[in-house]
């Protein structure tokens, strides 16, 4: 009998939204033997508008959201990144247990794990039109409500950590008035 079988799942989940809990809740829901480690990739990088939450914040959001939902057999591993494509699957493979698959709808991820001879699945997406991070980030900084677009202990955390407010001052002017002179930092 083959043990579990581990799967890889790459993301910034910035925020950790409803699509990748269904994404989760289908992998490890298809077999008792599956197992997956969630690799929040960019884990350095913080206080942008593409990356605003820290990777220990991004570790609690997906943390509190699969106890919610009582999903096991996920690892939650922060991955900062090199910058050297080519070394990166490597560097994966010495920074996180060992993994037998992988998950992902990146073309860049998937050429890299395909290069090192890794089945790459690409399992359906969650309403991805709805179910995007861009666009979530974007309704948070305009205070909309994203209740319905993360899971309830998501919406409880960023809440908790006022993300409404630093996405709001993180948002870059879309038409700065050339009156008004050069952005201050």
């Amino acid at each position: 009998m083959a043990g579990p079988v581990r799967g890889l799942y790459v993301g910034r989940f910035q925020p950790f939204h409803r699509g990748h809990l269904e994404l989760v809740r289908g992998l490890v829901g298809a077999s008792p033997e599956q197992e997956l480690i969630l690799a929040i990739g960019s884990a350095e990088q913080s206080f942008t508008w593409a990356n605003p939450f820290t990777g220990g914040e991004r570790f609690e959001m997906i943390d509190r959201a699969l106890r919610e939902a009582k999903l096991a057999r996920v690892t939650i591993v922060p991955v900062p990144d090199i910058s050297r494509h080519a070394l990166w699957v490597r560097y994966l493979e010495g920074l996180l247990p060992p993994f037998e698959k992988v998950y992902t709808h990146n073309p860049l991820t998937r050429l890299l794990f395909e290069r090192a001879r890794y089945p790459v699945e690409s399992p359906p997406l969650f309403d991805r039109s709805q179910h995007e991070g861009s666009q979530i980030r974007e309704r948070l900084s305009r205070g909309e409500d994203v209740r319905s677009l993360v899971p309830p202990a998501v919406a409880r955390y960023l809440e908790e950590i006022r993300a409404s407010e630093r996405l709001r001052a993180l948002r870059p002017d879309v038409s700065p008035s050339p009156a008004a002179g050069p952005a201050q930092p």
